[in-house]
């Protein structure tokens, strides 16, 4: 045979493989949509679910529904897992599978050294620790082209490493949490025995130089299964507290109260227990810092926003609420106090709030 001959059918076999492996691909994520009726990769029903539309009605009978949920949640899982590991970096005691295709002898599954090392046939001794699972297969895919035309390389993750990440603020167990495989953010949150009463809404990962924001509310509240992000080990994950609002003046139980999620005017009322009598509902003020020696003053006519004339008002962090008081309402509920205070005894009155 021909060297050109040898040289074309080498070539032929690299585009082969290549073609496989995109075509595996290609079709792995056809798939994923296929099952999920076109539209986006979601763990949640679909929207014939929640228009009330029965199993029946979508897929012909229950049994074809569970059975195509169950494919399209183990697609959904293995598709993660392959996000996951993109994004995961290797260190000690990491478990790998290193497959080079078509080449059976050189596969291996090695366990990273404690010095962040493995060791393999021709590749030699590579330090590992602080790769990405892509760059591990670009810099085996560059050591073994000096023996064989275009490989293709494969490493895949068997065995996570024991990884330490931290969870701070707002949470009821804050600590350093040592955790074995790959976690979600979720799975954090829980160990830390969930958010404290004054979480705020935002949760911050914080990842080396690289600041993640999660909105916490739309993840636990609103099932939103996309913000339920991996984190690796080193990862900061910081729960602020919420902001506070002051009520003051004419209601029922004036004080401070902790802001969870958006708070309105109506809203912030209501936790002061609502308006005593004398309460000027037409005048309500609320101050806001403005950044500078003064404050805003925003007026609101309570009752139109009940009438729905006017929109209620979003407070923001550290708002003041002050319902002042009607002073004629106001005399009227000292005399009437007045008089429950008086007790007559024969014909002296004695008066106890006059």
């Amino acid at each position: 045979m021909k060297d050109s001959d040898f040289q074309k059918i080498t070539l032929m076999l690299t585009l082969s493989r290549i073609f496989l492996k995109f075509f595996s691909i290609f079709l792995l994520v056809f798939t994923i949509f296929s099952c999920s009726g076109g539209d986006t990769i979601r763990p949640e029903s679909s929207a014939a679910y929640t228009a009330g539309m029965s199993t029946e009605n979508i897929s012909g009978g229950t049994g074809d529904s569970s059975k195509s949920e169950e494919i399209n949640a183990l697609l959904l899982e293995k598709a993660i897992n392959a996000a996951v590991e993109d994004e995961y970096i290797l260190g000690p005691e990491d478990l790998i599978e290193i497959d080079i295709f078509q080449v059976g002898e050189l596969k291996r599954t090695v366990r990273v050294s404690s010095s962040g090392f493995i060791k393999l046939p021709l590749a030699g001794k590579i330090k590992v620790s602080g790769l990405s699972v892509p760059e591990l297969e670009a810099e085996l895919t560059e050591r073994y082209q000096k023996y064989l035309q275009e490989p293709l390389v494969s490493v895949f993750v068997k065995s996570y490493r024991s990884q330490k990440i931290t969870v701070l603020g707002a949470v009821r167990k804050p600590q350093v949490y040592t955790v074995a495989g790959q976690k979600f953010l979720l799975d954090l949150l829980s160990m830390a025995e969930g958010l404290a009463e004054d979480a705020g809404d935002i949760c911050y990962i914080q990842r080396g130089n690289e600041t993640i924001v999660v909105n916490i509310r739309e993840l636990l509240i609103n099932g939103n299964a996309r913000l339920n992000l991996p984190v690796f080990a080193g990862d900061v994950i910081k729960i602020p507290r919420g902001g506070v609002v002051f009520v003051n003046g004419s209601v029922k139980t004036p004080g401070t109260f902790a802001m969870k999620g958006t708070v309105k005017l109506t809203q912030a009322i209501a936790m002061a227990k609502g308006f005593r009598y004398e309460a000027k509902r037409d005048q309500v003020r609320i101050y806001r810092d403005a950044g500078t020696d003064a404050m805003d003053i925003i007026d609101v006519d309570y009752d139109a926003i009940l009438e729905e004339k006017t929109p209620d008002i979003i407070l923001k962090n550290k708002d003041i609420v002050i319902v002042p008081k009607n002073g004629v309402k106001n005399f009227f509920a000292g005399f009437v106090s007045a008089l429950r205070g008086a007790v007559r005894i024969g014909s002296v009155g004695v008066s106890g709030g006059l």
